[in-house]
């Protein structure tokens, strides 16, 4: 059995927590600090019947207090960096999978799925990618006919790439991000060397190429950020349609949702995973944080030395709706994924570093840098009585 209790936040907005019967209610109802090991409802439970609920790590965050909150919240985990470009392949034939391959085998003693990030993205990238047999850049080329092999060497380079790290990891990786980010914020296709080189045939050939060594179940993404933004939405739209068109193996649409309290709007973050999921393909929320600042944080958005409670409500009534909207949707969403474990680490804080001076680190997730859970938490495990 479960009974309803209702814990006030820091600044007095009631949300309902769920606990089971007999479990004493004095650190919920004192706002004593309730650790993450010691909290009621473990996130991946909670939201068991809807979709997986996933966290990206580095290797050295599976030892010590991160994976004891692995363990308990999490079903799913996604390597953070060490799975990009230029950490697994940093020199061409010189491939090195020690650091993801801790990542795997902690997720298969901990009965844990993965998702492969990323396998084809214009950052971290190595640039011999993009060299020609004799080390010239390739985008510099102006000769059609070098340009030609220069296309079909980029080409042949991606395809070794995909089906050796596709096929190392065919047994362990369910989910796969196997483009990342080929849409610019100004709508247009992404004039990364990739473009420049193959135009689209890049994104068809790691498709395929993927699809070729990947297990029987697993399933292929295009993945991206800000996709509930217009004109960028649209552009991914009908990429993605046109390519599904034309037979290219895509399951489905990562949605970073890198998002701010109030930034995007829930009807736009409907409406985005309404139109890919018409499309007849899965929707898979990738590397969520939710930023008590916005973009960038200076001068246009305050920062804090020390975060008001108040800002952590507003937060916690963010998270409320988001996934209030993804368990309304589940049918349509496999996976949520959080693009951390707790607040001492986050991509966001070196935002901080570049705008701010290091003033104003941020806490985007549910569980606090002690690992202790927030008013987000409270949020997102509230069930009616």
């Amino acid at each position: 059995m479960l009974k309803v209790l209702r814990k006030p936040l820091l600044s007095g907005l009631a949300l309902a927590i769920v606990l089971p019967a007999g479990l004493s209610s004095v650190s919920a109802a004192e706002n004593q600090p309730v650790s993450a090991l010691d909290a009621a409802v473990e996130l991946d439970e909670r939201y068991a019947k809807s979709f997986d609920i996933g966290a990206a790590v580095e290797p050295s965050m599976l030892q010590g207090k991160d994976a004891e909150v692995l363990k308990r919240h999490y079903n799913s985990l996604v390597a953070e960096n060490v799975m990009k470009p230029i950490n697994i392949q940093p020199e061409e034939g010189k491939f090195t999978f020690e650091e993801m391959d801790k990542i795997v085998e902690f997720a298969k003693e901990n009965n844990m799925k993965l998702r492969g990030h990323t396998l084809i993205w214009h950052s971290q990238v190595p640039e011999w990618f993009f060299l020609d047999k004799e080390g010239n850049k390739m985008v510099d080329e102006t000769d059609p006919k070098q340009r030609e092999k220069n296309k079909k060497l980029l080409l042949k380079r991606l395809e070794t790439h995909v089906k050796t790290i596709v096929k190392r990891y065919k047994s362990d990786i369910s989910s796969w991000d196997v483009v990342n980010e080929v849409v610019d914020d100004n709508g247009q296709l992404r004039n990364s060397p990739w473009y420049q080189i193959t135009g689209t045939d890049y994104i068809k050939v790691a498709f395929e190429t993927a699809d070729r060594y990947a297990g029987k179940d697993a399933k292929l993404y295009i993945n991206d950020y800000n996709t509930e933004i217009d004109p960028k939405r649209e552009t991914l739209y009908n990429l993605v349609k046109e390519l599904v068109e034309d037979g290219v193996p895509i399951d489905g649409v990562g949605h970073q949702a890198h998002i701010q309290i109030g930034w995007p709007s829930i009807a736009e973050i409907e409406k985005t995973i309404n139109m890919f999921a018409d499309l007849g393909l899965d929707n898979q929320i990738t590397e969520l944080d939710v930023s008590l600042y916005g973009w960038p944080p200076k001068p246009a958005y305050p920062t804090y030395d020390e975060i008001p409670a108040s800002e952590f409500d507003r937060q916690a009534a963010h998270y409320d709706e988001l996934f209030k909207l993804y368990e309304k949707l589940d049918d349509k969403i496999s996976s949520v994924t959080f693009w951390g474990v707790a607040d001492n680490h986050t991509w966001l804080n070196d935002r901080a570093e570049q705008y701010n001076d290091g003033v104003g680190a941020d806490a985007p997730f549910v569980f606090d840098k002690d690992y202790n859970v927030k008013p987000a938490y409270w949020a997102i495990i509230d069930e009616e009585s």
